[in-house]
Parts: C-alpha cells; sequence; structure tokens
C-alpha cells in the first residue's frame, strides 16, 4: 500500500511542479504566479521531490513482489 501512495504523491508532486514551471516563465496565464521568477526555481525543486517519491515507489512496490 505504501508504494501506492508515493507512487501517486510523487506523480502528482511531478505535475504541480511541471505546472508551477511554466507559470513561472509565463506561458499559463490568469494567476497571481504568473511571471513570478520564483515559481520558476520552485517547480522544478518540487517536480524533483516527486521523481524521488516515484523512484521510491517503484523500489517499494518491486521489494514486496
Amino acid at each position: 500500500m505504501r508504494g501506492w501512495f508515493l507512487l501517486t504523491l510523487g506523480l502528482l508532486a511531478v505535475v504541480i511542479g511541471a505546472v508551477w514551471t511554466v507559470q513561472g516563465l509565463g506561458y499559463v496565464e490568469g494567476s497571481v504566479m504568473t511571471g513570478e521568477r520564483i515559481w520558476v526555481v520552485v517547480g522544478p525543486v518540487v517536480a524533483l521531490a516527486g521523481l524521488a517519491g516515484i523512484w521510491v515507489g517503484l523500489r517499494n512496490r518491486r521489494r514486496r513482489s
């Protein structure tokens, strides 16, 4: 069960990080985050944390199988 949770949380973090990055770059409009450079830094950090969560989740699932 823990593997699925980490996989889901990791995937969500990757998607959110990507959205924050493109908003920070100004490609997605209609938000207070649009064009703010802080999101160009925070977005990839969140996405990398999500990739780490996916990796750990996959390792946990393979160990239990």
